[in-house]
């Protein structure tokens, strides 16, 4: 059997969904492809997709032979089209995300706590630390290094880097805490 899709092809075929289909798909696919490509929908292949998946259940109800299903299948297609259209005009434009151009810093609530303060206030806080404490929160707030920087520094993991900075920040609350506290 040829790709050629035809009325004598249509009624040979009638009741024989699996190749009727085959043979639609083969006979329209590219021109499907074609039209929602050039229509300028924004993923043509899964819309393409789309149109068969709606015409294969409707493939033998369709009247009017090879024509009338080719009118068919480009009416679904432009349905789905005009779909695709509404959906990108309501949908916000989208731009590629190139990190090199981005900007954007956003510093965590013990880096801004730490601004605050004034030096004098930060070092009397440091001393309640132990070294290693002490060296995690310079090199990650102060310092703005990542946890993969200050565990290379340091010699340590990057989870230990973490506990460090975690339990630092733990005691540096119970500090501020019983200051407060006891403060006359």
């Amino acid at each position: 059997m040829t790709d050629a899709l035809t009325d004598d092809s249509l009624r040979a075929l009638r009741g024989r969904d699996g190749e009727l289909f085959s043979l639609v798909y083969r006979s329209y696919a590219p021109q499907v492809l074609g039209y929602l490509t050039a229509r300028g929908v924004e993923d043509p292949e899964a819309t393409m997709q789309d149109v068969f998946l709606a015409v294969l259940p409707r493939i033998d109800g369709i009247s009017g032979g090879a024509s009338g299903l080719r009118t068919f299948l480009f009416s679904v297609a432009h349905a789905r089209m005009v779909d695709d259209h509404r959906r990108q005009s309501r949908a916000p434009v989208k731009q590629r995300f190139e990190p090199e151009f981005d900007r954007r810093e956003s510093s965590s609530a013990e880096a801004a706590a730490m601004l605050l303060v004034a030096p004098r206030e930060v070092q009397e806080l440091l001393e309640v630390l132990g070294e290693d404490q002490k060296e995690v929160l310079t090199l990650r707030i102060i310092a703005d290094l990542t946890v993969e920087q200050a565990a290379e520094i340091m010699g340590k993991s990057a989870g230990a880097v973490k506990q460090l900075q975690r339990r630092a920040l733990d005691r540096l609350r119970e500090h501020s805490a019983v200051k407060d506290y006891v403060a006359p």
